[in-house]
């Protein structure tokens, strides 16, 4: 019979509805339980496309012997972190300070019937092994720590509760004091952990960062810094020629388990491609390589293939596994591809994908990856380069349609909005750099839904599935939906667009925002109590909220002329100021918001006629022009906000605004790009 979690709307809880676990999801009841039956509360948190969740759940939650220790011990709660955010973000932090080592998912908590932690993990195997306890052992010793050691546990509670105080942000800077050392010293930091061999930072396992390689791109534009595009651009080459991108459907994976980008942990996440589908198509405009567009291509048709629902909101993630094996769906076995493919074909697959060498996964299998650029493969092969290009893409196009006959992996098709916001942004982006009305088509759909569906009564829902929107938005849904209009507004301008812009704005300000000290907390004001309110400056494997709404808030202030947003902006950097400036490292958005404060953003504000308007716009987006906001708004457009009110005539005119300071108009489109290719001078 299924337990309470069938009543979820999440996909993750929902797998656990047959489990023989007494689940309860996050809520009073759960809570009002472990106060009466004085029990501790076994807090576990994770996801759908997480590998080992599934491992614990087929190995122990599955098990009615494990699970009547569970019953009988604890009360027993079930989270979807894609869902409720704000508990795995108070969680994880209360396991590192715990384990005095980083979390991760599965997490494993045990708290007090209030709700403060007392002992947590991660995976927990059923049988004693890699150096850990079985998990029913386990569950005995915990409940009986609870019993016997209340006193010390709460002395520790009141320690771990002073040290979430100690986490937060200190007292504020004066704007005066908001210098843009943090930013070269940021720079400087990125630039030392460069793996110049293979791209990326550090060593394995390695993640895309996508935040710090927009950082790097923007002071290379900003001061001729070589060097600092290389970082980037060399990373997303590495990126794009290894396995940690679907070498034959498109999009990127989490994660590689390697420094070499060859073998990816499989789940492929929707936060992951909205950021690096806009990174790739901003570094194109940078070098024109063509490897870079290609990529853009894949993965906006991925997303639109795989990932965008009938009503038009995007999925969250594809699971890693497929009858119950990583990987399983990407993978070829010795002599698959051969069978699949003519000779000819074969040819240039094997050397270019490295099939002619050893077995590079699990089980004598090939994961693909580019092990031989195709002018190599040529030479090889004594063919012409553009001969070898044709063999390889007939060739994929046989490998894709054998693979999409496989086992799919499992989709998580609840519709978050944070995420949808970071691939609205990215497809909008791509959308104006390639010229793609699809991809724009696309962003709009999603938005559409969003607006439709989750937003009601002047305030966001955070997720939605099966027909209902639920649980209070966070910060990230308003900050990332707010930054992701901003993109939308300069791939084609439209002015309900930026009026709901202005509406998520308000929400920001006034159920966000800190007025005491300056930015945003995670939670609204009106949001339940926890044991614990972060206010998050660090960028993780999304970018930081506070960064964000700094950044898009400055830029809202140029389009409407509103004093407050900015001034909200200048609060949030002048709180976080101190932690910049100490730790640099970690915090690339809250740090590109800072140089925007800098380095003002200068405004294009084009008016004429559609066709042409549509030319000029075009050519300005095909330039990396990151501290450059351009709105086109068409000869028909009325009741304009003042600072984009300029005279429309029957030929295109521009009005390059650096800061609030408007320069004459220009009526020539060479006059216009000299224009804004000249660099800005920090304030």
């Amino acid at each position: 019979m299924p337990n309470r979690l069938a009543r979820e709307t999440s996909p993750y809880l929902q797998q656990h509805a047959g489990n023989p676990v007494d689940w309860h999801a996050w809520g009073e009841e759960a809570l009002k339980r472990a106060r009466e039956e004085d029990k501790p509360i076994l807090l576990s948190v994770g996801y759908s496309a997480c590998h080992w969740c599934h491992v614990m759940a087929h190995e122990s939650f599955e098990d009615p012997a494990v699970a009547e220790v569970m019953n009988r011990l604890f009360v027993n709660v079930k989270v979807d972190r894609e869902e409720r955010p704000d508990l795995d973000q108070i969680y994880q932090l209360a396991h590192q300070m715990l384990a005095q080592r980083p979390g991760g998912w599965p997490l494993t908590m045990f708290l007090t019937p209030d709700g403060a932690p007392f002992f947590g993990g991660t995976y927990f195997p059923k049988e004693p092994r890699y150096n850990l306890p079985g998990f029913p052992q386990l569950l005995e010793r915990v409940e009986r720590i609870y019993r016997e050691h209340r006193d010390e546990i709460g002395r520790q509670n009141e320690t771990i509760l002073a040290t979430f105080e100690s986490m937060q942000p200190g007292v504020p800077a004066h704007h005066s004091e908001l210098s843009a050392e943090p930013i070269a010293a940021a720079l400087r930091s990125l630039k030392t952990s460069f793996d110049s061999r293979y791209g990326g930072f550090g060593g394995a396992p390695k993640f895309p960062h996508p935040a710090d390689f927009e950082f790097c791109l923007r002071r290379s534009s900003a001061a001729g810094d070589g060097a600092a595009e290389r970082v980037a651009t060399f990373t997303l080459e590495r990126m794009a020629l290894g396995g940690i991108y679907d070498q034959i459907g498109g999009g990127f994976s989490r994660y590689s388990v390697d420094a070499q980008w060859q073998i990816p942990h499989f789940e492929k996440m929707l936060y992951d491609n909205g950021p690096l589908l806009r990174l790739y198509s901003d570094a194109w405009t940078v070098t024109r390589n063509p490897l870079f567009a290609r990529v853009a291509d894949e993965t906006a048709g991925w997303v639109m293939r795989e990932m965008q629902s009938p009503e038009g909101g995007y999925y969250s993630s594809l699971d890693a596994d497929s009858e119950h094996e990583e990987g399983k769906f990407y993978v070829w076995a010795p002599g698959e591809v051969q069978a699949l493919v003519s000779p000819d074909e074969y040819a240039v697959l094997a050397p270019h994908y490295g099939l002619d060498g050893p077995p590079n996964f699990e089980n004598a299998h090939w994961h693909l990856n580019v092990a031989r650029p195709l002018a190599a493969v040529a030479e090889l092969l004594g063919k012409s380069e553009d001969e070898c290009a044709r063999l390889l893409d007939s060739g994929r196009k046989k490998l894709f349609a054998a693979r999409e006959k496989r086992v799919r992996p499992g989709r998580d098709e609840k519709v978050l909005v944070s995420w949808n916001a970071l691939m609205i942004a990215g497809m909008a982006r791509a959308a104006a750099v390639f010229g793609r009305d699809d991809w724009l088509a696309s962003a709009k759909r999603a938005l559409g839904f969003i607006r439709g569906t989750m937003w009601k009564n002047g305030r966001l829902f955070a997720t939605y599935k099966d027909g209902q929107a639920h649980l209070n938005a966070y910060l990230d849904d308003y900050a990332y939906l707010l930054a992701a209009l901003l993109e939308l507004l300069q791939a084609e301008f439209d002015p309900g667009m930026l009026a709901f812009a202005e509406d998520l704005a308000e929400v920001l300000l006034e159920q966000f925002e800190d007025k005491a000290n300056g930015g945003f907390f995670f939670t609204s004001h009106d949001h339940e109590r926890l044991i614990h309110r972060p206010k998050p400056g660090y960028d993780n494997a999304t970018p930081s909220g506070n960064g964000v709404a700094a950044f898009a808030l400055q830029r809202l202030h140029f389009l409407t002329g509103e004093s407050r947003y900015a001034l909200a902006a200048e609060r949030t950097l002048a709180q976080f100021h101190s932690a910049l400036s100490e730790q640099p490292a970690g915090h690339a958005t809250l740090l590109t918001a800072l140089e925007e404060h800098q380095r003002p953003t200068r405004t294009v504000i084009l008016r004429g006629p559609p066709v042409e308007l549509r030319r000029w716009r075009s050519a300005l987006a095909q330039r990396y022009l990151p501290h450059t906001m351009v709105i086109a708004a068409g000869t028909g457009l009325r009741d304009l906000p003042p600072a984009l009110d300029k005279p429309a005539g029957a030929e295109v005119n521009a009005w390059v605004c650096e800061g609030v300071t408007c320069l004459a108009p220009i009526d020539r489109l060479e006059d216009l790009l000299e224009r804004v290719s000249k660099p800005q001078e920090m304030q």
